[in-house]
């Protein structure tokens, strides 16, 4: 017998293939309607689904019409990101829903580029982005967003606002010495440093604020476990063996702090000729799918080796905007909805709806 109660747990057992999961675990049921020989739902999903939105619509109706048995289906579905539990001695930084870092083991792996092109992808899902560079000896998303040379303004002398480009909000300290200075800065001055750029900055409204880490597991990736309220991690290598040790490593590190891996990302994973179209894996194969059986983590993405990737990073463009349409930007693109999904299956974050409890005698 069809009824509004079965229908709702119908729709939260259906497996969603785009995403490999199922729908009860990344939304919900807003509102069913059953009349008249007519379903309409309304369901909230939690992650940015960006023009996959519609296969995810076309799904659900087609196998709620196979299990009704009613032809008249109408689905509608909204997007709300929601914030997820950060290390269990911290507490959301207000106006910011979920912070990301993308980390490496080891430099020279792309994390940048796959941070700044993951940053985009989500603003162009319909996301509120923004994205730190917190490599302070090494900054590099001043010139990949196109805003080297730049400065930001403040309004009170105390507070810095951050600069936007390609419609994400950017902070790094890049913006405030010269390029070609070089940071000789001990430990505790590069913390004080990071700890600066992220509490100091007006950030607004943030769905994502996506960390780019400087590779390794020192001082600033302490500091993040222990000053920043982080909601997951993402780690990058490349398949070679020597990246995956170092990677293993950071995983594990972050494990170890109680932060969240929501997976992991292989870049440089395969180069193919421009002349020929031969598949040349440079840096040999199956090295993060190794990790991800390890450590029980998803492989959220893959991304091949292509000297246009470096140009238009170079250039202040990057990938998904540059060329959204290619193969590259796609691949972006399917990264940052697994990356947002990773994150949405995480566990929801409620200490900031209650008030401080207070014991009088």
């Amino acid at each position: 017998m069809i009824s509004e109660l079965n229908i709702n747990k119908f729709l939260l057992s259906i497996e969603l293939n785009v995403i490999d999961q199922k729908l009860g675990k990344v939304g919900r049921v807003i509102k069913t309607k059953y009349l008249n020989s007519k379903i309409n739902v309304i369901i909230e999903i939690n992650f940015s689904a960006g023009e996959a939105i519609d296969l995810i619509k076309n799904q659900i109706e087609s196998e709620l019409c196979s299990y009704t048995g009613i032809s008249e289906v109408s689905v509608s579905l909204v997007t709300k990101i929601l914030s997820h539990a950060v290390q269990s001695n911290l507490k959301p930084i207000p106006g910011i829903k979920n912070i990301i870092a993308i980390a490496s083991g080891k430099g020279g792996v792309g994390k940048s580029t796959v941070a700044v092109n993951t940053a985009l992808a989500l603003s162009g899902h319909g996301a509120a982005v923004g994205i730190l560079d917190a490599d302070i000896y090494g900054p590099s998303q001043p010139q990949m967003l196109g805003l080297n040379g730049k400065q930001p303004n403040t309004k009170d002398g105390k507070s810095i606002l951050p600069l936007e480009n390609h419609g994400i909000k950017v902070m790094s300290i890049g913006f405030l010495v010269d390029c070609d200075q070089p940071m000789v800065w001990r430990g505790p001055m590069v913390t004080t440093a990071l700890k600066q750029l992220m509490y100091q900055t007006v950030w607004g409204e943030l769905d994502y604020l996506i960390i780019d880490m400087p590779p390794g597991t020192g001082d600033i990736q302490l500091t993040l476990s222990q000053k920043i309220p982080v909601s997951g991690v993402v780690i990058i290598t490349t398949p070679q063996k020597i990246a995956t040790l170092d990677a293993r490593k950071g995983l594990a590190m972050f494990q170890k702090v109680s932060i969240s891996v929501l997976g992991v990302v292989e870049n440089m994973s395969s180069h193919i000729c421009s002349s020929c179209g031969n598949i040349d894996t440079i840096f040999g194969s199956g090295g993060a799918s190794e990790i991800t059986k390890d450590y029980n983590v998803p492989l959220l993405g893959s991304f091949p080796l292509l000297s246009s990737i470096r140009e238009q990073t170079d250039s202040g463009l990057p990938t998904v905007i540059a060329e959204p349409n290619s193969a590259a930007a796609l691949a972006y693109k399917n990264a940052a909805i697994n990356i947002s999904v990773a994150q949405a299956i995480q566990r929801n974050e409620y200490s900031s709806k209650f008030g401080n409890i207070v014991v009088e005698d």
